[in-house]
């Protein structure tokens, strides 16, 4: 796969089956770009307030505001995209409704619309991302505000349809305004500044999930960026240590305890049944994370393996994780 170079993609959007940490990623990932001096708006469309827990900040709304600066010069800005704000929004720059579009909200007609045609709804939460990645500064020497822009989508078992929005809006718009607005977005989602990168943990369902995830991508046209492991654990025995404690029996057994002596460590026998127990679990989840690698290594995108953080997310946390995105080439 033809990877373009980290300033060419300028909109970055992270899927992944829920609970595989696709907000922390995605968090990570806009902290690796401000890292770089970039100026980067982390957005989200789920209304799960997840960025402003996982780094730690006031719940985000629907104006943009900087959440980070980097020593760089860069900038880490936050936006929570809403349907409502977003359609008065477009009733006031496409009609030009003003006060009118604020009667429609509190008699409820906005709410209404926005849930009897999600396709409608999902392309005014895309159509505030489209805006802000399309967004330039005023003067003669016009340059993007942004220069990535990281969207926290939904996940992978609703990416297809949510960045579908051409196809979606079909249904109830063929002609106008959002059809055309529909229209402009699919170009930029299907277009070279534009990666679809997918986290999973290294387990059968969420790398099932991955696989399929990028075959819907394909067929509808979008780019697959980093197919991104979140979550590995490092191995804490050698092979032969694996398989001897996967085999269980005395030989195991022994091998503990005279380990165990050698540190001047004097156990009982459930200690080191405990123990035998937990380094057999250790084994066998080393060995599913092995499998499941060897099933991401075989797809044509680029693999980002990131580490098991015992603690949680921290501000340092997720610094070490940005980090680690940019020591492996971005997302």
């Amino acid at each position: 796969m033809n990877v373009p170079s980290a300033s060419a993609v300028r909109l970055h959007v992270v899927t992944g089956k829920g609970g595989t940490g696709k907000t922390t990623v995605a968090a990570a990932t806009a902290m690796s770009l401000a890292m770089q001096g970039q100026q980067v708006l982390l957005a989200e469309v789920e209304g799960r307030q997840g960025i402003s827990q996982v780094l730690d900040t006031a719940p985000l709304g629907p104006t943009e505001r900087a959440l980070v600066q980097d020593p760089s010069g860069g900038t880490l800005h936050g936006l929570a995209v809403e349907a409502e704000p977003a359609l008065l929004e477009y009733l006031h720059k496409f009609y030009k409704l003003g006060r009118a579009g604020s009667v429609l909200d509190k008699v409820g007609a906005i709410d209404f619309a926005t849930t009897i045609a999600p396709g409608v709804r999902d392309v005014l939460l895309i159509g505030k991302v489209y805006e802000a990645v399309g967004r330039t500064t005023s003067g003669r020497r016009k340059r993007p505000v942004y220069d990535s822009v990281v969207l926290d989508a939904p996940p992978t078992g609703r990416i297809g349809r949510f960045l579908a929005v051409n196809e979606e809006v079909s249904q109830v718009a063929r002609v106008g305004p959002i059809r055309n607005q529909a229209d402009s977005i699919t170009r930029v989602l299907q277009s070279a500044i534009t990666r679809v990168h997918l986290v999973t943990l290294l387990e059968e369902m969420p790398v099932q999930e991955t696989l399929d995830a990028v075959d819907e991508l394909g067929d509808l046209s979008l780019r697959v960026g980093s197919v991104v492991a979140n979550a590995v654990r490092p191995p804490l025995l050698t092979d032969g240590q694996a398989q001897a404690l996967t085999r269980g029996g005395d030989a195991a057994r022994d091998e503990l305890v005279a380990a165990l002596q050698l540190v001047d460590i004097t156990t009982g026998p459930a200690t080191v049944e405990g123990l035998l127990r937990e380094g057999e679990e250790h084994a066998l989840r080393s060995g599913l994370q092995r499998e499941q690698l060897a099933r991401l290594e075989g797809l044509a995108a680029p693999l980002v393996t990131l580490p098991h953080l015992p603690g949680g997310v921290e501000d340092g946390d997720l610094r070490q994780l940005a980090e680690a995105i940019t020591e492996q080439g971005g997302l």
